[in-house]
């Protein structure tokens, strides 16, 4: 019992320090809102102000001079509320984030180009202007009406001082007459002592301060989630985070689909080349070296022998190209063994010793396996071109779901994706499968350049080997 009276007292002290901390931090970002929420509105205020009062001074003597002076009070105050407007929204955005991890990205629409007609007026997009100043003016203000996220924070502008003043008033209220009723609790005309009247009024205003004091605190952290999520309801109307985040998707998409193209595109026209410059000419070489040993077959059976021979050669020619065509659009073992043994099979090839260790449950869907594949031999080609490296090691291993290809070697480092097109291409390849392409190469290495691919497998059976060439 002794324990459980002791483990509950220490569990309601951690309770209690916790609650104060966390009223705390609350009162110190409610701090943070009140004076973040004051220049959008003090600024715009005292601007309409002063101008309406320096505007009814000039035009004293004239009759419009109070229609004059709200007209500049207006424009003033527009004006300076209109430079309030981004600053006050960006900054609120910072706290959410800072403090919460909630991200509100701006995404605004594209400001259209002003162009000039052959009449020498200014198209704004919506209306002509024969003032490009008026026009550039007007485009501003038109855009910014019709712009989803600059009218939400227009409307933030106008939110943000009556919440923070909402919110924060009612904590410093309580936090202030709080203060005030324990110190200066109602005292009455008679004696003074332990029991008497005038010692209970004070506690009890003691007692009634400190209250109000302590429900202060503990708001404090209520009123900063409700000025959060005020900030959120208005900055992300209709979850605009969440449609940002898929356009920009969106255009991930459509980039990678684009290198895709243009991968494929450049890939048939490399296959139509080699099949033209190579195998089909040699085709054609024999056709007509079989055209003139049929006329030399009756006349001179010598010179038809010499020419069947070197037609067997271009053939043999040709059908080796051939192969190292197909193989450079997907090697034959690739196709039969998997991406294990293609890589093994790269390394053999591999100018560098070359050792590879492959931790694969099972076959990769073939376009992964083409495109890791190759990557690899890019990787290698470039390892004994450029690195002076003495050893090169491949690992692949597959865990969760993510299929991830790393290759080091020993060499001199300071591998630069912008210093040619290879490891542009890797990640371009990479892209379409949404992979990412990750380099750490220092000066005087050594570099390791790792590849990532989310991808499924078809069953559970495990290979796992290690092979060195």
């Amino acid at each position: 019992m002794t324990t459980d009276t002791r483990t509950s007292g220490t569990s309601v002290r951690a309770q209690t320090q916790v609650a104060f901390q966390a009223g705390g931090q609350g009162l110190a970002r409610l701090a943070q809102v009140v004076l973040g929420a004051v220049p959008g509105f003090v600024l715009p205020v005292g601007a309409a102000v002063v101008a309406g009062v320096v505007t009814a001074q000039v035009m004293e003597f004239y009759y419009p001079a109070a229609l004059m002076a709200l007209a500049a009070a207006a424009v003033a105050g527009s004006a300076v509320a209109a430079a309030c407007i981004r600053p006050t929204a960006d900054r609120t955005r910072r706290m959410l984030e800072r403090w919460y991890g909630i991200r509100l990205p701006a995404v605004y629409q594209p400001l259209p180009k002003l162009e000039l007609d052959d009449r020498g007026h200014w198209w704004t997009g919506y209306s002509y202007h024969r003032s490009q100043t008026v026009a550039k003016y007007a485009q501003l203000v038109h855009w910014g009406l019709r712009d989803r996220t600059t009218r939400a924070e227009m409307l933030w502008l106008v939110v943000n001082p009556a919440l923070a003043a909402l919110l924060g008033g009612a904590v410093v209220l309580l936090l202030v007459l709080g203060t005030a009723f324990a110190l200066g609790g109602a005292v009455p005309a008679d004696g003074f002592g332990p029991f008497s009247s005038r010692m209970t009024r004070v506690t009890l205003s003691l007692l009634i301060g400190a209250g109000m004091v302590l429900i202060g605190i503990l708001l404090a952290p209520y009123a900063v989630r409700g000025y959060v999520e005020a900030a959120r309801r208005v900055l992300d109307q209709d979850g605009r985070a969440s449609h940002a985040q898929l356009t920009k998707r969106v255009a991930q998409l459509t980039e990678t689909r684009a290198d895709a193209a243009g991968s494929q595109a450049a890939e048939l026209r490399r296959i139509e080349r080699d099949l033209h410059d190579g195998a089909q000419a040699r085709l054609v070489a024999i056709g007509m070296t079989l055209g003139t040993i049929e006329h030399l077959m009756e006349t001179d059976q010598a010179a038809a022998r010499e020419l069947l021979s070197e037609a067997r050669q271009s053939s043999a020619r040709a059908l080796q190209e051939l192969r190292d065509l197909v193989r450079g659009i997907h090697p034959p073992v690739l196709a039969e063994r998997g991406l294990g043994d293609a890589v093994r099979a790269l390394a053999l090839d591999s100018a560098l010793p070359t050792e590879v260790f492959v931790s694969l449950p099972d076959r990769l869907p073939a376009p992964v396996e083409a495109a890791v594949y190759f990557s690899v031999s890019e990787l290698l080609a470039n390892a004994a071109k450029h690195s002076e490296a003495e050893q090169v090691w491949v690992d692949i291993l597959y865990r969760a779901g993510i299929l991830r290809v790393t290759v080091t070697d020993d060499g001199v480092g300071v591998a630069d994706p912008s210093r040619g097109t290879g490891l542009r291409g890797i990640e371009r390849r990479l892209g379409t499968f949404d992979g990412v392409l990750a380099i750490d190469s220092t000066s005087g290495g050594p570099t390791t350049i790792t590849l990532e691919l989310l991808c499924e497998l078809s069953s559970p059976r495990t290979s796992t080997s290690s092979a060195k060439a």
